[in-house]
């Protein structure tokens, strides 16, 4: 595997998380802690694991808590500020002028997965060199905890971010964890801003689809943790 497809990380960490309530007024959800250390040190920590050497973390809500506390971590890290925190899309586009042309591996700060999750996901785009995109999927159907993603033959034919509950007909959920190649920056730099005026990055898929560039997927086995609510929040501190 080319060290380059998972030595460049970009890690969304803007959000508020309001799902959480008023757990994240004052404190970022990332800085959350679970066994006495941020939620988003236990995800770094897991993608240093998998071999990752360069970090570019994206900020918004409450930055000066998370780059204080992460300045002087073992890896050189590149804090990126989101303002205004305007969606997962828009976050991922600041990355653009630091992965210096080669394939790299974003994922989101409330994402909690074993090493070898991310080491699947860049062994598939490198089996699959037309790939423009490697998405991470669980086996499971309510889209309303990631985007439905739909699949034949291993190949992404249909990505729908809210389908009606009950409406959808896919076994695959997106985990939030993607390898990327450069290209998709320009379908980032594409994107249109939703209903509720935010740049959502799973937007960019069906475009992709629609130009013909292949989409593949890595099935996430293991521990995987979407520290999406309070309840979750409290399963991953009963994980630990």
């Amino acid at each position: 595997m080319p060290e380059s497809a998972i030595r460049r990380v970009v890690v969304l960490a803007a959000g508020r998380g309001t799902r959480m309530g008023e757990i994240t007024a004052d404190i970022p959800k990332p800085m959350l802690p679970v066994r006495g250390r941020p939620i988003l040190e236990h995800v770094l920590d897991r993608l240093a694991a998998a071999g990752a050497k360069e970090f570019f973390i994206v900020v918004g809500h409450r930055r000066e808590l998370i780059e204080a506390y992460f300045r002087n971590w073992r890896f050189p890290i590149q804090f990126l500020v989101q303002d205004p925190v305007n969606g997962t899309g828009s976050a991922a586009l600041l990355s653009r002028d630091f992965v210096a042309g080669a394939p790299f591996l974003l994922t989101f700060a409330d994402i909690l997965c074993d090493s070898s999750a991310y080491l699947r996901c860049a062994r598939v785009l490198e089996e699959h060199p037309t790939a423009a995109a490697v998405l991470g999927v669980r086996e499971v159907d309510d889209p309303w905890r990631g985007a439905a993603v739909y699949v034949e033959a291993g190949k992404v034919t249909n990505v729908i971010e809210k389908p009606p509950r009950g409406g959808s007909t896919t076994h695959w959920n997106s985990a939030g964890l993607f390898v990327f190649r450069p290209p998709a920056f320009e379908y980032l730099a594409r994107l249109q801003p939703s209903v509720r005026n935010e740049y959502e990055l799973t937007a960019i898929f069906n475009p992709m689809l629609r130009d013909n560039l292949e989409l593949r997927i890595s099935a996430i086995e293991g521990n995987w943790r979407d520290v999406g609510y309070p309840d979750d929040l409290e399963a991953v501190k009963a994980d630990q």
